[in-house]
């Protein structure tokens, strides 16, 4: 039985860095350009929007905090975070960004982001057991 609070924290952790990566200070602007977006930096999306992100990043860390196991190393679950989202989630973007035509510094940006996200559910999730 994946431990409720620590999936909760994951999801909310790697959605606090979603809206860094995201931001002015760091990609959004490049990703703007990338993703053919003619957009202001800063121009928001709808609270149905975030809800939708959040809750789609709640059921990734569960599925994370299930094939990682009750009471992993902190090894395990880090080696086991950078195989999904390097392995699956960011070579899936590539796929589907392939066949979409778009630019290699969206994937690096999404697939980065991904990556990260799911280091950090690793993170919490090995250190919280």
């Amino acid at each position: 039985m994946a431990n409720i609070f620590a999936v909760v924290l994951a999801a909310s952790s790697s959605f606090m860095v979603g809206g860094l990566w995201y931001s002015p200070a760091m990609f959004l602007t490049p990703w703007l350009q990338a993703m053919g977006d003619r957009r202001q930096a800063g121009g928001g999306h709808s609270s149905g929007t975030f809800a939708a992100a959040f809750a789609f990043s709640l059921i990734s860390a569960l599925v994370l905090s299930n094939l990682i196991g009750p009471k992993p190393t902190l090894s395990h679950a880090l080696g086991l975070s950078l195989k999904v989202g390097l392995g699956l989630v960011a070579t899936s973007f590539g796929i589907n960004y392939q066949f979409a035509a778009r630019p290699v510094t969206a994937l690096l940006i999404d697939g980065g982001y991904h990556t990260v996200q799911f280091l950090l559910f690793g993170l919490v999730l090995g250190l919280w057991h």
